[in-house]
């Protein structure tokens, strides 16, 4: 059985923010009553899959490029060909 968690979610941000803002590691979990291995363990969990997240969506930019490019050599052919066409039927 888990004990009753001491820090809320909104409370943990605050404090990771705190260290953003140059508060010392040391300091915080002074200041706090916690350990430094928490304070870590908190920072991983929270801020871990920021890599990942940063690899998918320059994955999904580059998928995104590659479409809008496919998209923009279709419409020219389709204007070519719309072109050649009206020359062909006029003459």
């Amino acid at each position: 059985m888990m004990g009753k968690r001491k820090f809320d979610d909104d409370q943990i941000t605050g404090i990771l923010k705190e260290h953003q803002a140059g508060v010392t590691v040391a300091d915080v979990c002074h200041r706090y009553g916690i350990s430094e291995p928490t304070f870590y363990r908190w920072q991983s969990l929270k801020y871990g899959n920021v890599g990942l997240y940063a690899r998918r969506v320059k994955a999904l930019e580059e998928e995104n490029q590659k479409l809008k490019k496919l998209l923009a050599e279709a419409m020219l052919s389709a204007a070519t060909l719309s072109e050649m066409l009206a020359k062909t039927s006029k003459g």
